[in-house]
């Protein structure tokens, strides 16, 4: 049988995952023009290929993107670009600009652009004024027929980025290597039994012993294999020992659950495997190989069958939260998918949420902290303090910065919030309306009889008579009843005393809503 012999890779992580891959369902969602070569063809996951004798009713056929010769009278500013939502979201470490083909008809220069959006965003909503787009890649010189290379150094993450090429010509290939960040709201923010070795929601294979015939990476793509080359498989051992594979998984979680599926391999499959475990957040490929950190079983061995699913659990020796996972082959062969379902504490979902916030461009993550406070000054300088090592580092100089803030602060601070019982409307965007709403539920919710409501609107009145600003305290949990006894109370203080009560209030309520920031 005739197949393509793959990249080997043995000890090392030789490239980050391709968050413009199909597999991870990237798409080319806009382009200026693509009048010769479609822009669909960019993200191709096979090599180019030329077609000498091709051609279509428009011109060549070529095996990539491919736009009409510019005719405008500012040749020099004009340019054509195209839009790639990424599979996955991520910081962006290398780009690859693939000009195969393209000898006379290349660009002559390209650059890069990213910005955070909704994956689901229409190009009429990425090219709006408000969409903040940033320079990855400056304009920089390209060669023709070549596998131009770039590396990015950029701290935030990118769900979509804009390949611009001066001024026109044709690409084969666009890759965007990087480390995932999803958006782990879109997947019930990791509640539950989640595939922890799942690359959409951030896994990796960092390293593998061989991928001779088949890429480390497809053990850990979505949806079944679609052939035996869209798994993983090894050369033909011929010695002692094995292969393997390790993951970096998506989350530290505790793994409930293995599926190892051999579909499509039949003659080639494995006879048997293992699953070892390890909890090292912070190690190397070269540390995972080179026995730096003790792994542990979770599964020993087991024959497998060819062409079959094999599920695990009541076999596996589970204790505790792993960061990694490595897949012992025996003696070698091919295996299409791996799944390890498990969960995820509290606690580390909120080093997920962190990981988050540390990436967030700067505009972005500005209008999550002023929501949370409602105090610019206070979001700038928790901004000035990423990226956090950690969620307490965060609270920290959450707390510090709280401590610098004025009554000028306070008093912006205050407008942002709604009137306690006089919760937003469902409708009203934002996530400050969402969190309002989430605070007064015991209070205004259906359980909220109408006499308590009645009485917290006149307490209302009487509190803004007495002091002038609306009646602020920390509602979570509270009902009507308890929240008029408190503004009772509060009548007693003089203005200067009420307003440090309500700062009080106002840095309660600011660090329950940097844990919602924290929700991953």
């Amino acid at each position: 049988m005739d197949r393509a012999r793959m990249t080997t890779d043995v000890h090392t992580a030789a490239f980050d995952m391709n968050l413009a891959s199909l597999r991870l369902r990237a798409a080319v969602v806009a382009a200026s023009d693509d009048y010769f070569a479609e822009k669909e063809n960019l993200l191709k996951s096979s090599e180019p290929v030329f077609l000498p004798l091709e051609y279509t009713d428009r011109g060549k056929w070529m095996d990539g993107w491919e736009s009409r010769r510019k005719r405008s009278k500012d040749y020099e500013r004009a340019h054509d670009w195209a839009i790639v939502r990424l599979g996955v979201p991520g910081v962006i470490r290398a780009v690859g600009v693939d000009t195969a083909f393209f000898r006379g008809n290349f660009p002559s220069h390209c650059s890069l652009e990213g910005c955070a959006a909704p994956t689901d965003a229409r190009p009429d909503e990425l090219a709006a004024p408000e969409t903040e787009w940033v320079e990855i890649l400056p304009k920089s010189a390209l060669r023709g027929d070549a596998k131009n290379a770039f590396t990015i150094d950029s701290p935030y993450a990118f769900s979509h980025v804009r390949l611009n090429i001066f001024p026109d010509g044709g690409v084969a290939r666009l890759r965007v290597h990087g480390n995932a960040v999803p958006d782990y709201r879109r997947q019930a923010q990791l509640h539950g039994e989640v595939d922890l070795a799942a690359a959409d929601l951030g896994a990796d294979v960092v390293v593998c012993s061989d991928m001779f015939f088949g890429e480390r990476r497809n053990l850990i793509m979505p949806d079944r294999a679609l052939n035996m080359g869209d798994g993983w498989e090894t050369r033909r051992r011929r010695g002692p020992g094995s292969d393997w594979a390790i993951v970096s998984l998506a989350a530290r979680g505790s793994i409930e659950r293995v599926l190892v599926d051999t579909h499509h391999f039949k003659g080639n499959f494995p006879d048997s495997c293992s699953i070892d475990v390890c909890d090292t957040p912070l190690a190397t490929a070269d540390a995972l190989v080179g026995g730096t950190h003790p792994w542990r079983p979770l599964l020993a061995p087991v024959r497998l069958q060819a062409d079959a699913r094999h599920w695990f659990q009541s076999e596996l020796s589970t204790d505790g939260p792993v960061t990694h996972a490595r897949l012992n082959v025996f003696p070698d062969g091919g295996v299409s998918r791996l799944r390890l379902y498990g969960s995820v504490s509290e606690a580390d979902r909120k080093e997920l949420g962190l990981r988050r916030l540390n990436t967030r461009l700067p505009g972005v993550a500005e209008r999550e902290l002023v929501a949370c406070a409602g105090s610019g000054r206070w979001a700038a300088s928790v901004l000035a303090a990423r990226p956090f090592g950690s969620v307490t580092q965060l609270y920290a100089a959450a707390d510090r910065a709280w401590a610098t803030t004025t009554e000028a602060d306070w008093r912006e601070a205050i407008l942002t919030h709604p009137r306690i019982g006089e919760s937003p409307a469902r409708h009203d965007a934002g996530p400050t309306s969402a969190w309002s709403r989430q605070e007064q539920s015991h209070a205004v919710g259906d359980s909220a009889g109408s006499e308590s409501k009645a009485a917290l609107a006149e307490m209302n009145r009487w509190y803004e008579e007495r002091f002038g600003m609306r009646y602020i305290v920390c509602a979570t949990g509270k009902s009507a009843d308890e929240l008029v006894r408190i503004a009772e109370e509060r009548l007693h203080n003089d203005p200067a005393m009420e307003l440090r009560v309500v700062a009080e209030e106002l840095h309660k309520i600011t660090r329950l809503r940097l844990d919602n920031v924290l929700k991953p």
